[in-house]
């Protein structure tokens, strides 16, 4: 019962790495080829877009708020800056610009709602979810785009290396795209000002309010963060799948929601790190790869998917009541 208790005061961290590390032994003998450097990095490539997205709404959730309209903005972004490419001949720092700056303005709509409304960050992001997503299936009618610059479908590859076999390992714009996602958001949280008053904010925002940090400027900062995150993943996605539809993101947040709240970020605020995150995602990952590898149906991905997260608030909820039990003066 001692080992159990420990084990139950253990940090998030550590209890996810040794999920994942049982994940690893029991998939690699099942399936030798789990641990091969090729699906690896297909893993990498393949999650990046989700990964991004963690980032991004690790700050938002560590505020003591949630944004479920990153997908709808990612896809705007994608099809917007993608579309003007093709008719201007823009390059990479234009599309680049164009994804960045719509995310980033959709993204502070977001934060000015969620400021001046009073209501719920959930209500507000579902209803810009709807609007947004709306207007684009409005726009475009639903239609794909497959035709992508040729600078674009080519890759944007920044380091090929071949074995004796001939197998090619690449460094894709997809890995880097996720590194600096992570460290970004890493830097921000706990290097600069800023992230400390995030932490704070999700703490206890009254709190916040009377010692003086500006909760709008803070909401904005948040949110906009969130949407330009949003921006750049939405063309790391494109260039993974080389097309444009959009439909395609829309109805995928529940995986990124998955591994930030596995990795300990409380949907209450003030809690939350990028470690924790990058753990969460990796179990995502490695479950759904796992699943796929074992030839289970990917029908099934989302099932577990939902039991994962039911198992992980439901342990968040059991640590948030041994604290208040355990809080001096409460026993």
């Amino acid at each position: 019962m001692r080992e159990k208790s420990r084990l139950a005061r253990a940090p998030q961290e550590l209890r996810l790495g040794l999920v994942i590390l049982a994940m690893i032994v029991v998939l690699s003998l099942l399936r030798p080829n789990f641990l091969s450097l090729q699906n690896i990095l297909e893993m990498l490539n393949a999650t990046a877009y989700n990964g991004i997205l963690v980032a991004g709404l690790l700050v938002v959730l560590i505020a003591g708020g949630i944004d479920i309209s990153f997908a709808a903005v990612a896809s705007v972004a994608q099809y917007t800056a993608l579309t003007v490419a093709n008719a201007t001949g823009a390059g990479l720092g234009e599309v680049v610009a164009i994804a960045g700056s719509i995310g980033l303005g959709l993204g502070l709509v977001n934060g000015l709602l969620v400021s001046t409304l009073g209501i719920a960050s959930i209500i507000v992001t579902i209803a810009t979810q709807s609007v947004i997503y709306g207007v684009l299936l409005t726009v475009t009618r639903g239609q794909d785009i497959f035709a992508l610059p040729d600078w674009f479908s080519s890759g944007l590859d920044l380091l090929v290396v071949n074995d004796a076999e001939g197998n090619a390992y690449v460094l894709s714009l997809q890995i880097v795209g996720l590194v600096l996602a992570f460290g970004t958001t890493w830097f921000l949280l706990n290097r600069t000002h800023f992230g400390r008053q995030v932490f704070a904010l999700g703490g206890n925002a009254e709190a916040a309010r009377r010692v003086g940090f500006g909760t709008m400027r803070l909401n904005l900062l948040v949110y906009g963060y969130m949407g330009l995150v949003a921006g750049l993943a939405s063309l790391v996605q494109a260039q993974y799948t080389q097309s444009v539809s959009p439909t395609a993101l829309v109805g995928r947040e529940l995986e990124v929601v998955a591994a930030a709240v596995l990795g300990g970020a409380s949907l209450e605020g003030g809690s939350g790190s990028v470690l924790g995150a990058i753990l969460g995602l990796a179990l995502v990952v490695i479950m759904k790869n796992g699943l796929a590898l074992l030839g289970v149906s990917s029908y099934w991905s989302d099932f577990f998917t939902g039991l994962v997260i039911v198992a992980a608030v439901a342990a968040m909820a059991s640590r948030a009541r041994r604290r208040w039990r355990d809080a001096p003066g409460l026993a």
